[in-house]
């Protein structure tokens, strides 16, 4: 059992996230484009390592971090932003989904 100060891996990609929404924005962005060019389902792992390889082309400064354990709720999140893409990303039942 989590202790009332310790945030559960979900509370602390959503801060990540509302800190970074950028990475969202571009997590959408790359989604979209790979559903348009008509594939069925698509690796939310190779979206997140374009946007990897986007920002450390791309962008001056402190390196892009990411935790790996963050990238399935950006799958999931892109999902329910966009029901007409459910199951875009083969995804697999949390620990904190239990």
């Amino acid at each position: 059992m989590k202790s009332l100060s310790s945030p559960t891996q979900k509370e602390a990609w959503w801060r990540w996230h509302n800190a970074n929404p950028h990475v969202y924005t571009l997590f959408e962005r790359f989604a979209l484009e790979a559903a348009d060019s008509g594939k069925k389902n698509f690796s939310h792992w190779l979206i997140m390592n374009r946007i990897r390889w986007e920002s450390a082309i791309k962008t001056t400064g402190d390196d892009f971090k990411i935790k790996n354990d963050y990238i399935a709720y950006y799958a999931r999140l892109f999902m329910a932003r966009h029901p007409e893409h459910n199951g875009f990303f083969r995804i697999k039942r949390m620990k904190e989904d239990a």
